[in-house]
C-alpha cells in the first residue's frame, strides 16, 4: 500500500538523490483494461489525445478512480495499486515515465539541493496524498517529450542531459501545483466548486451524486469525502438547501402554481417536495407564498 509519507518518499528530503528513468513509452491505447499492479518506480502518465481512467486502490477500503483527458497527467506514488482503463469509444494516446531515486553522483544538484534552491520544489515533495493530478498547459508535456527523445538516443539513463531535462521535469509540474493552488486553495477546493456550479445549474433535473462526479471527473466517493470536508454538509444537504432556495423564489416571484412548482426544481413528487419544504421553512408552500414576513433561504456557500 502506498508511502504513509505521501507522494514521495521522506528519503528525499533527508538524502542526496537523484531521479533515474527505468521506463518510458509514448503508447496508443483502445479497449483495454489493465489489472491492477504495483512497481517500485513512481511513474508519470500523460494523455496527448483521447480519454482514459485510473483506478487506485489507495487502502483496503478505499479505491479512487479519476478521468484524464488531454492535456492531462497524473504523478503516481511508487506503490500505489493502479490499473488503465481505455474504452471502445475511441483510442487515447499517452506518454508515461517511470523513475526511481538512486544515489545523487554528478554535476547536477541533488533533489534535496533543489528543494533547499526552489521553494515550490520544497512545497511538492511535501506533498500528502499518494497521486497528484494536474492540467498542463503544454510546458510539462514539451520537457517529457524532450527526455523521453533524448532517452530514445541511448545517451544513457545517467547522461548529463537526461538529468538536466529530469530536473527541468520536476520543477515544471512542482510550479504547475503551485499554480493551481493558488487559483484554488485547495485541489479539493475546485473539484467542490466544480460541483456547485454543475448543481447550480442542474438543479431542475434529476441528479443522484455519480452524475456530479461525472460531470468533474471524479470517483463519487472521493468527491463525496471532500465536499463534506470542505462545506461541512453532504452534496444532496447541499442540493436540497439549493431546490428550497429557489422555490422560496418561484412562490414569492412568479405566479407558477404551488403544484408544478416541484417540478421546476427538479422534485418529482409533490409529496416529497411538501416534506422538505416544511422542514426547511417550518411553513407549508402555500403559507410560505402567502406570507408577507418570510425571511427566503440562503444557500451555504
Amino acid at each position: 500500500m502506498p508511502d504513509a509519507h505521501g507522494l514521495f518518499p521522506a528519503r528525499l528530503t533527508a538524502e542526496h538523490v537523484q531521479p533515474q528513468v527505468v521506463a518510458y513509452y509514448f503508447k496508443q491505447w483502445q479497449g483495454f483494461q489493465m489489472p491492477f499492479h504495483t512497481h517500485e518506480s513512481a511513474e508519470i502518465m500523460y494523455v496527448i489525445d483521447g480519454i482514459c481512467d485510473v483506478e487506485l486502490q489507495l487502502s483496503s477500503r478505499q479505491t479512487d478512480s479519476v478521468t484524464l483527458k488531454k492535456g492531462e497527467f497524473i504523478v503516481l506514488d511508487a506503490t500505489v495499486p493502479h490499473r488503465l482503463l481505455v474504452g471502445e469509444a475511441g483510442p487515447c494516446r499517452m506518454l508515461n515515465v517511470e523513475f526511481r531515486y538512486v544515489p545523487h553522483s554528478g554535476a547536477l544538484p541533488s533533489i534535496l539541493q533543489l528543494a533547499m534552491a526552489e521553494e515550490v520544489v520544497a512545497a511538492f515533495l511535501k506533498e500528502t496524498e499518494s497521486y497528484l493530478v494536474l492540467r498542463d498547459p503544454d510546458e510539462v508535456y514539451h520537457v517529457m517529450k524532450s527526455l523521453v527523445l533524448e532517452l530514445d538516443k541511448g545517451a544513457g539513463r545517467s547522461g548529463m542531459l537526461v538529468q538536466l531535462l529530469f530536473v527541468q521535469l520536476l520543477v515544471r509540474i512542482a510550479r504547475l501545483r503551485e499554480e493551481t493552488r493558488q487559483g484554488a486553495s485547495e485541489p479539493s477546493d475546485y473539484y467542490v466548486k466544480q460541483s456547485m456550479a454543475y448543481m447550480q445549474q442542474n438543479y431542475d433535473r434529476d441528479m443522484q451524486v455519480k452524475d456530479i462526479a461525472q460531470a468533474v471527473s471524479l470517483h463519487p466517493g472521493y468527491l463525496q469525502r471532500i465536499f463534506k470536508k470542505v462545506t461541512g454538509q453532504t452534496m444532496m444537504a447541499y442540493l436540497t438547501a439549493l431546490r428550497m432556495e429557489k422555490a422560496c423564489m418561484l412562490l414569492l416571484e412568479t405566479d407558477v402554481p404551488i403544484a408544478e412548482i416541484c417540478d421546476y426544481v427538479g422534485i418529482g413528487s409533490r409529496q416529497y417536495f411538501h416534506m422538505l419544504f416544511k422542514a426547511h421553512t417550518n411553513q407549508t408552500p402555500a403559507e410560505y407564498r402567502n406570507s408577507m414576513n418570510t425571511h427566503k433561504l440562503i444557500v451555504p456557500r
